[in-house]
Formats: structure tokens, C-alpha cells, sequence
């Protein structure tokens, strides 16, 4: 009955980049909700809302940044061009005030009152080029916290190593409209590609990838909470709840000394731009609670199979955290995959857009409660 639902409310032929039919009808979704193509976009990960429909996206090897816009407020979109090109690793970009921000590795560009000037994006402005310029890992999401200052993260240049330079493997933040220096918020982070504020406690939550060659089963992901500056989450000395890496575990202090996650995702499923849900259109279970694009895994042997390659969500109950599937089908029987959910917005309807690199598209989740026959 749910599938039966769900194929009558799909679009009817959802495109990829490709020009070919996306198989959506292969994901499942919960009761009431669904899914279609919002845009096609080529590599689309990070993306940022602007104002009056604008949405901006950024990509990885191609190196652009698109700008997707919904002329009649219908949520849909009516046109996708390139604004800005020849970038490295351009994946993350952050909107405030009329101004595009957007990340390339070892600098942060800002465009300037972008949004009147999309046939003709403006020279970029260098907000920062003191960040460290290894691609391993260097690609950067960013956003702008509820104090005003831009967060970003530096990633790891390796799988597991201890660096001198204290800007990898950390979360830093400056003010954008002062010039300052980049400061460290937390460090021993190995590569978060999402976080989010709580719309309450406006806490910074964030999600951090496992290291890869340890086996199938471990070390697992991540979901962290900051609570204060300066703190340390462990990497590279130990992963997930003090579990010590043979490389580096016995070279930094005792397991107690470092910040446990809030909770452990699933093995090398590559969790990427989580976001707290804060609408009125999902269930009221859904307020609140934190869903995490799952890009999913490589580092695991063909017997044990991918995992990740869906949506998840990571809820508060009163004994801790829980942890279950949303959306997932992107990952096929054959163990291959058609689609990789990479970032989440939300609209002003509740509503939620998701970026897939691979399928080269975002797509549009939306809720409708449906009322059982009598």
C-alpha cells in the first residue's frame, strides 16, 4: 500500500544530470511523505539560501558554484546557471546580508551583493587565505552561527595522523565584518562535512567521519555536541566512545580527557550536512530532532557490504539517543548505488531540499498527512 502511495504522488519522470529517469521509485519513505527533482545540478553538495527563492550550490571537482532560483515563490525551480567557476573544491557556500560566501580550500571568497548580480557575478572578495592548502579532505562546509561569526571546519590531510599545523582536524570561526584571524572552537575532529545549532539551546552540534582501515565494523561515525571552546573530541588518539586507535592510542591522554559523541552512527557511512528540523510540515516527532544525509561507504569488503546511501535521524528520548532510517533505496540490491545524499535546507514551508552529487540533482521532500478510508 505505501509503495502503491508513494508511486502515484512521484514526479512523473524525474531527470538526473544525465537526462536519464531517476529510479525513485525505489526509495522508501514513511507514510504521508514525498519526494521528487527540484533541480538538476552537476555534483551538487553544500547549498545556501538566499532570499526570494534563490538558492545557491556548491559542487566539488568541477569547481562552480550554481545558482538555482524559484521565480514564483512555488517552490520550484525555473532556472539553474553557473555563477562562479574555476574554484578548488568548492563545496561549501553561506549566505548573510546579500553576500555569497564561499569556501576553495586554503581561502574563503565572499561575492558581494550577489543575489542583484547573478548574470554577472562580482570579483570575489578574500575573506581568509591562511587556511592550510592539502586537498586530502580539504574541501570545507561553512555557515554562519546564531553569534553572527562564520564556522567552518579543516579536515584531516590523511586518514589517520597527528599534524603540528592545530587548524586541521578542528572547527574554526571568525568575524567576517571585523577581518579577524580564524580561531579554533573545538579540535581533535577528523572531518566534519555538517553541523547545525540547536534551535533551542544553540548548542553546535556536528558530525564527523570515522577513520577508514580498521575493518568493516569499526571505528564507528559520529554525532558530537560543543558545549564550550577548546574542546578536544579525540582524533587521532581515540574514535567513537573511547575506543583507542592502534596507531595512535597510546600517545595522548587518558580516554577521559577527551569528549564522547552524543551518539554512534552506523560504521563508515560517511554522515555529511546534518541539520535540525525547526518546520511545521513533518510530524510533530520530526521538530527538533537532528536528520543526517548518509553519503555512504567505500572502505568496507564486498561480503560486508555499502551502508549509508540514505536519510537517518538522530532523536532525543528520555534514555539518550536513538538512531533510524528516514529515506533510504539509493543503494541497490546489487550492492551499487544510484544516488548519494549529501546536504539538507529548509524552505519556509517546511518542506526540505537534499542534494545528491552523484545523481546530480536535488530533490524536494514534502509531507502531506493522509487520511485513512472510512
Amino acid at each position: 500500500m505505501q509503495k502503491t502511495i508513494l508511486s502515484l504522488l512521484l514526479l512523473l519522470t524525474p531527470l538526473s544530470l544525465y537526462g536519464e529517469a531517476l529510479p525513485l521509485e525505489r526509495l522508501n519513505l514513511p507514510e504521508g511523505f514525498q519526494i521528487e527533482v527540484y533541480a538538476e545540478v552537476p555534483g551538487a553538495r553544500q547549498m545556501a539560501l538566499g532570499s526570494d527563492g534563490i538558492l545557491f550550490v556548491g559542487s566539488m571537482r568541477s569547481g562552480k558554484v550554481h545558482v538555482v532560483v524559484d521565480k514564483n515563490g512555488d517552490f520550484k525551480a525555473d532556472e539553474v546557471k553557473v555563477i562562479a567557476s574555476e574554484l578548488s573544491l568548492p563545496t561549501g557556500v553561506a549566505f548573510r546580508g546579500g553576500d555569497l560566501y564561499v569556501a576553495a580550500v586554503d581561502r574563503i571568497l565572499r561575492y558581494p551583493d550577489i543575489e542583484k548580480n547573478l548574470d554577472r557575478a562580482p570579483k570575489p572578495e578574500v575573506i581568509t587565505d591562511k587556511l592550510p592548502d592539502e586537498t586530502h579532505h580539504g574541501w570545507k562546509f561553512l555557515d554562519f552561527g546564531p553569534d553572527g561569526l562564520l564556522y567552518f571546519a579543516v579536515g584531516t590531510p590523511c586518514n589517520i595522523c597527528l599534524s603540528e599545523n592545530p587548524q586541521f582536524a578542528s572547527i574554526l570561526r571568525m568575524d567576517v565584518d571585523a577581518g579577524t584571524e580564524p580561531e579554533i572552537v573545538a579540535s581533535g575532529i577528523r572531518n566534519t562535512v555538517g553541523f547545525d545549532w540547536h534551535p533551542t539551546t544553540r548548542e553546535l552540534w556536528f558530525t564527523d567521519n570515522g577513520r577508514d582501515m580498521l575493518g568493516d565494523t569499526i571505528p564507528p561515525c559520529e554525532l558530537n555536541r560543543i558545549t564550550r571552546t577548546g574542546q578536544h573530541f579525540g582524533y587521532p588518539y581515540y574514535h567513537g566512545k573511547s575506543l583507542p586507535d592502534p596507531e595512535f592510542g597510546q600517545k595522548g591522554e587518558a580516554a577521559t580527557h577527551y569528549i564522547e559523541p552524543e551518539l554512534l552512527l552506523d560504521p563508515h557511512v560517511a554522515p555529511l550536512g546534518m541539520m535540525f528540523y525547526s518546520g511545521d510540515m513533518f510530524p510533530a516527532s520530526f521538530r527538533n530532532q537532528v536528520i543526517i544525509p548518509e553519503h555512504g561507504s567505500w572502505n568496507r569488503s564486498p561480503e560486508a557490504g555499502h551502508t549509508g546511501y540514505r536519510l537517518t535521524i538522530a532523536r532525543k528520548t528520555n534514555e539518550g539517543m536513538s538512531y533510524e532510517i528516514f529515506i533510504d533505496g539509493w543503494l541497490n540490491d546489487n550492492n551499487e548505488s544510484w544516488g548519494r545524499p549529501v546536504h539538507l535546507v529548509q524552505l519556509s514551508d517546511g518542506s526540505l531540499l537534499l542534494a545528491d552529487d552523484k545523481a546530480g540533482v536535488i530533490y524536494r521532500i514534502t509531507y502531506k498527512s493522509i487520511t485513512p478510508r472510512a
